[in-house]
């Protein structure tokens, strides 16, 4: 009788990723791993993950030394879809690992939000199909320009800053500190009452909550501050992280009907981190999700550089 033998591409073989939800007590590992090959692009920071862990269903793994984070493709919820693994495994033997993964799971290997600077990688990673994904780029500004707000082209950034300084004698920026939560929180839920609420801004501002809540769990990767009018009340805030050179600005909160304090929180907060850290070159403001508004606003700052970003699917 002749034996069949199923060729080794085609047996079934046990997934060795074992993917998690990402918890608080997971910063501290994660933020080491981002650490060690940082990026530009928010997506690659403990803000863009943590503040979008639910949108994007992220869970993750390490394996061999390397951080593995599974979601969905930023394009398409429907579809599963994976981030550039960061560690010690080349991009592809993590491939090799996500390829058995999928097999074992039902589903094609997609890579989601890849930046471009980062597309060679894929050059030894077999034959694949890379899809733009506009509107998710990332807006890169010159750091000194925000803190500043010099020339031209930023005149009536100024003139705004400038009206609330005027109606605002003695206003002030003050650190984030967890004496401060519960008015930051209130601040907030003040704010979005006020205003009409898409589906992202509702997760921003729930996560928002998350990350006040459970500051102390934040606070060695994230700084903050508050800005207060002359009554000494909270007219907007700010909670950013650096990595490398760049400050990327995860939450951004104010009082829209405070002449300037959306712009004057931007500037000033620009000008206290860089005191702090002389390093940072770029503020990187995330991406507009393809909101209109949004998208007009952070244009009007006039970026440096837009960060484009991919979706990878691999072919079997």
């Amino acid at each position: 009788m002749r034996t069949l033998v199923t060729p080794p591409h085609m047996r079934q073989q046990t997934s060795p990723l074992h993917f998690r939800p990402i918890t608080l007590d997971a910063i501290p590992v994660i933020n080491g791993y981002l650490h060690r090959d940082p990026s530009r692009t928010c997506d690659y920071t403990i803000g863009g993950i943590y503040m979008w862990i639910d949108y994007f269903s992220y869970r993750y793994c390490i394996v061999e030394d390397t951080l593995f984070i599974k979601g969905v493709s930023e394009d398409n919820l429907g579809e599963i879809a994976y981030s550039l693994p960061i560690g010690s495994l080349s991009l592809p033997e993590a491939i090799d690992l996500l390829r058995i993964h999928c097999r074992t799971e039902g589903h094609r290997l997609r890579f989601s939000a890849i930046p471009e600077d980062k597309l060679h990688l894929f050059s030894d990673a077999g034959p694949c199909s890379v899809s733009p994904l506009p509107d998710w780029s990332d807006y890169l500004y010159d750091a000194a320009s925000l803190a500043t707000l010099s020339g031209n082209a930023l005149k009536k950034k100024r003139n705004h800053v400038n009206r609330f300084l005027a109606d605002n004698p003695g206003a002030s920026l003050q650190p984030i500190t967890n004496a401060v939560i519960p008015e930051l929180k209130a601040f907030l839920s003040g704010i979005a009452s006020r205003q009409h609420q898409s589906l992202l801004a509702t997760v921003e501002r729930t996560q928002t909550h998350h990350v006040l809540d459970n500051w102390d769990s934040y606070s060695p990767v994230f700084t903050g501050a508050l800005l207060r009018d002359h009554t000494g009340r909270t007219v907007a805030f700010s909670i950013g992280e650096t990595v490398g050179d760049t400050l990327f600005v995860h939450i951004e909160k104010m009082d829209h009907e405070v002449p300037g304090a959306g712009e004057s929180i931007n500037k000033m907060f620009a000008e206290y981190m860089l005191a702090a850290n002389p390093e940072i070159r770029y503020i990187n403001r995330e991406d507009d999700a393809g909101d209109p508004g949004l998208r007009a606003a952070k244009q009007s700052y006039h970026p440096a550089m837009m960060l484009p970003k991919y979706d990878i699917m691999i072919d079997d």
